[in-house]
């Protein structure tokens, strides 16, 4: 019976399937097209210091966060209560975990300095807790001598108020500023 109706009425079949193949063909321009726009909004993303001062924590990770998946990067933003010294976590282009602790300073450089027990913690977790290749803390402020001490013995690495402003409103990767960092993981085109 439906066969037979199906025969009678062939038009109604391809009138649905014309507009099945539009609906489709709508849909995956639409999702192109966010992603050519993703990828213009990233390759754009620049912050200035006075931008990323004015930020409350949250959104001070967040911007870390944007400015990893700018670089290409898989990133997340974990920070809060319990986030054992993870505020982001990323997975650059060549397969390495990034673990990013945030320390923003309301005002800049002259807010507290990043010591010592900031750095104690990323190292009590980056590695053994969330196997991170690349261990970092960021800051818009300043880090005592101490703690860049601890961090070049422990391989950590230490994005301070300079390296911030010069990544922030750049466009090279974090990983090309900083010394030392693992190799890849996997090869990829880049490599």
């Amino acid at each position: 019976m439906i066969v037979r109706w199906l025969a009678a009425h062939w038009w109604i079949v391809v009138v649905a399937l014309v507009l099945a193949a539009l609906a489709g063909a709508g849909w995956l321009y639409t999702r192109s097209q966010e992603k050519t726009w993703e990828a213009v909004r990233a390759h754009g993303l620049r912050y200035q210091l006075p931008d990323l001062d004015a930020l409350h924590h949250t959104g001070f990770e967040e911007a870390i966060r944007e400015l990893m998946r700018r670089d290409g990067c898989d990133a997340i933003r974990v920070g809060g209560g319990g986030d054992l010294g993870a505020d982001v976590k990323a997975t650059d282009p060549y397969g390495r975990l990034w673990v990013i602790q945030c320390k923003h300073r309301r005002n800049g450089l002259a807010g507290s300095a990043v010591g010592t027990p900031d750095l104690q913690v990323l190292n009590g977790t980056a590695r053994p807790v969330h196997k991170a290749d690349v261990a970092v803390i960021v800051t818009n402020g300043r880090v005592t001598a101490p703690a860049v001490v601890f961090a070049k013995e422990q391989r950590l690495h230490v994005v301070d108020r300079q390296t911030l402003g010069i990544w922030a409103a750049g466009s090279r990767p974090l990983w090309e500023l900083l010394r030392a960092v693992p190799p890849p993981r996997r090869p990829t085109a880049l490599s």
